[in-house]
């Protein structure tokens, strides 16, 4: 099975918390097939942006969010 994993992140309101200022800015940095190169992208972007205490970059762990044992959602079934 396949884990992708996708790091993504942008400026927060606040920094105590995880709400974006503007999600149309949020920068999607890729898709990565594992979660250490994963975590390698997710580093070198916190890294870059480390003087804005205001950005935040995550890993989402993609693979968590899809149970293939399950029946299908009605939006995939719509092969949308």
């Amino acid at each position: 099975m396949q884990r992708l994993h996708l790091v993504f992140g942008g400026e927060l309101v606040d920094p105590s918390k995880n709400v974006f200022k503007n999600v149309e800015d949020i920068d999607i940095v890729g898709m990565f097939p594992d979660y250490a190169s994963a975590f390698d992208a997710w580093k070198a972007e916190a890294q870059r942006t480390v003087d804005n205490a205001h950005m935040r970059y995550y890993i989402a762990h993609l693979h968590r969010l899809r149970d293939e044992e399950k029946e299908a959602s009605p939006t995939e079934e719509l092969d949308i």
